[in-house]
């Protein structure tokens, strides 16, 4: 494990977590038909959201789940805040559904913040985030609490940042899109604790 905190920045979550002394970082691994993305799950700056994501590897619910949307700048025309990300959700095809909502952990209680590479809970609403979820491309301080991609200034919870596979994030990122969906989503094989 202190290897990998060792590679990550101290600007995001995990970085965070580092200079934690109880500090609990849970890995992942996100293996997608493009290639495998790892990841730490911050489970002591947004232990709220990072339980729930477990709780969907865990149930297996991601199992054929789908990176659908790339978010460029060259996709948002009628978006006065521009982003970049790329965003999963779960496939209808398997006939299980979702969890319960769960509560809107802001980076304002965290001091998480939407730096590149961050994974992050999408949502309409504040309390209404479930299983879909983007993993942040450069830095997005719109998304944060008081930013302004979403009207109510609430921003997105941050939950946990990529360690290796930013190529393969790149990748999907490109992929070629109908508005902010891709043409052809990438699909998630699997994810797993590691």
């Amino acid at each position: 494990m202190g290897a990998v905190l060792a590679t990550i920045s101290a600007s995001g979550c995990a970085g965070q977590a580092a200079r934690s002394p109880r500090a609990r970082l849970v890995p992942v691994v996100i293996e997608t038909e493009r290639g495998n993305i790892e990841a730490v799950l911050d489970s002591t700056h947004a232990p709220l959201t990072a339980a729930n994501f477990l709780r969907y590897v865990d149930a297996q619910l991601f199992d054929s789940a789908r990176f659908f949307r790339a978010v460029r700048l060259d996709n948002q025309p009628n978006d006065s805040v521009k982003i970049q990300v790329i965003q999963v959700a779960l496939s209808r095809a398997n006939g299980r559904g979702e969890f319960p909502p769960i509560p809107l952990e802001r980076t304002s209680e965290t001091g998480l913040r939407h730096v590149d590479g961050v994974l992050s809970m999408a949502r309409s609403r504040p309390n209404t985030a479930t299983s879909s979820f983007s993993i942040v491309i450069g830095e997005q301080p719109s998304m944060d609490f008081g930013g302004h991609r979403q009207p109510d200034g609430q921003g997105f919870a941050v939950f946990g940042r990529v360690t290796k596979g930013m190529d393969v994030v790149h990748a999907i990122q490109a992929g070629e899109t109908n508005g902010q969906n891709l043409k052809t989503p990438v699909r998630i094989i699997r994810i797993r604790r590691k």
